[in-house]
């Protein structure tokens, strides 16, 4: 796991004024804060030249290592935190070889390399809590055993407040520190855990970031679908599927809709009862069908795309109206695809809303209460109207569920489109006599 793994201008640009400012060691041996055995080891290195530091790094790196960390873990001034975040970081910089020597510190005090970083996440200068979670990411995703809830919790509430944060290079660095620790299973189980997190991502997309963000985003998600729980529920608890097929619609990148399209394949072959019926709503398979004639450099693309559309074809060829009815009914995403205006479909398959304790009925009528969408709302609307018109039981059915009172809300929304369909829906409930009275 190398430090350039998690890298941001704000960072580079900080440590680069941060090495030049001075430090009052002697002071902090003075006051007996600092030994003066550490004193001298500090001194050798505080702005010194690079190749001096390194040097001195090859010959006694563990010394040093153990140095950065214990002046860390006892001095709290900021900008003393800041020069020894700095000097860390440049210590792993290049040099894969030394994360080793920082894990290794819990040999002498159980506290390193942890503790003194974990507690400076909550420091209120950015520049320490961000250098702080660039450390971390490196150290924790080096670890050879699963990392323990006691140090991967603070982390992962600190990314929280950074990815929905609205300053970019916070974002940023969040977004590159999960990529970094998704790979490994227990940080995807803990990840799944934290649904701000999930959230976050997701508010990321949905403001229409350029092709690197919308990449590292879609790498987090592709990461975290090798999960079977996450490919069985993320859909249904963040709709990500129509997201992620509208960002992979406008994408200029190959490299975002490769990882896109991993990640549906992820979600179909781990969970397909639970994904093929919202991909097919949301016009996934006409859009696998133009990216399987496109040219490709990557080979892994095309053969997502073949799996994706092959798996897409057979579901959409041996579906029913009423099973295409039902797919878009559980995404969520109603359209006015022809199942609606069908007086045929609705005469043969209005009482199959009853099935199950009336659960598409409740459908129907949680979506006219939750969803914002003036589509979705007039959709529900006329087929709560078609569902009493085809079956009279169902007025008082309706009534007991409390559709009819929402219905009749809708008849002065916003919306001119929901107003009518809501109207229509009342008349037909309002028409004929209660026949179940």
């Amino acid at each position: 796991m190398s430090l350039s793994l998690v890298s941001n201008p704000y960072l580079d640009d900080s440590s680069a004024k941060i090495r030049q400012k001075p430090v009052p060691w002697e002071a902090y041996q003075r006051a007996g804060h600092v030994t003066q055995e550490e004193l001298a080891l500090i001194k050798k290195v505080d702005r010194q030249p690079r190749a001096k530091v390194e040097t001195l790094l090859q010959s006694d790196g563990q010394t040093y290592t153990l140095l950065y960390l214990r002046l860390l873990k006892k001095l709290q001034r900021v900008d003393t935190q800041q020069l020894l975040l700095v000097l860390i970081a440049d210590a792993l910089a290049d040099h894969d070889d030394r994360i080793p020597l920082f894990l290794r510190a819990g040999d002498s005090d159980p506290d390193l390399p942890y503790t003194p970083l974990l507690r400076i996440l909550e420091s209120q200068d950015d520049f320490v809590q961000l250098k702080s979670m660039q450390i971390l990411t490196v150290l924790l995703s080096a670890e050879t055993s699963p990392l323990q809830p006691q140090r991967l919790q603070p982390f992962l509430n600190t990314l929280v407040s950074l990815l929905n944060h609205n300053l970019p290079h916070k974002r940023d660095i969040a977004v590159q520190c999960l990529e970094a620790i998704l790979p490994r299973s227990e940080c995807r189980r803990a990840v799944w855990s934290n649904p701000a997190i999930i959230s976050g991502l997701v508010d990321i997309l949905k403001q229409n970031p350029g092709p690197q963000m919308s990449y590292q985003v879609a790498f987090c998600f592709w990461l975290l679908t090798f999960e079977v729980e996450v490919a069985e529920q993320i859909n249904k608890r963040f709709d990500i599927i129509p997201l992620l097929t509208n960002v992979a619609q406008s994408a200029v990148k190959e490299k975002v809709v490769r990882v896109i399209v991993a990640t549906f394949r992820n979600l179909v072959s781990k969970a397909p009862s639970a994904n093929l019926p919202a991909m097919l709503v949301a016009q996934l398979l006409p859009f696998a069908k133009n990216l399987a004639t496109r040219k490709w450099s990557d080979e892994d693309i095309v053969d997502d795309v073949v799996y994706l559309r092959d798996e897409l074809n057979a579901r959409f060829e041996s579906l029913t109206t009423y099973d295409e009815y039902t797919s878009e009914l559980t995404s969520g995403h109603l359209s006015w695809t022809p199942v609606h205006d069908s007086e045929l479909f609705w005469k043969e398959n209005a009482t199959k809303l009853n099935n199950k304790d009336y659960e598409q009925l409740k459908t129907l009528i949680r979506l006219l209460s939750e969803s914002q969408d003036p589509t979705v709302l007039a959709v529900a609307a006329h087929d709560l109207g078609q569902y009493v018109k085809h079956y009279e039981r169902g007025k008082k059915i309706l009534n007991d569920l409390g559709g009819k009172t929402r219905v009749m809300e809708l008849m002065a929304h916003q919306d001119s489109n929901v107003r009518y369909q809501a109207l229509m829906s009342v008349q037909r409930l309002v028409s004929h006599p209660w026949a179940a009275v």
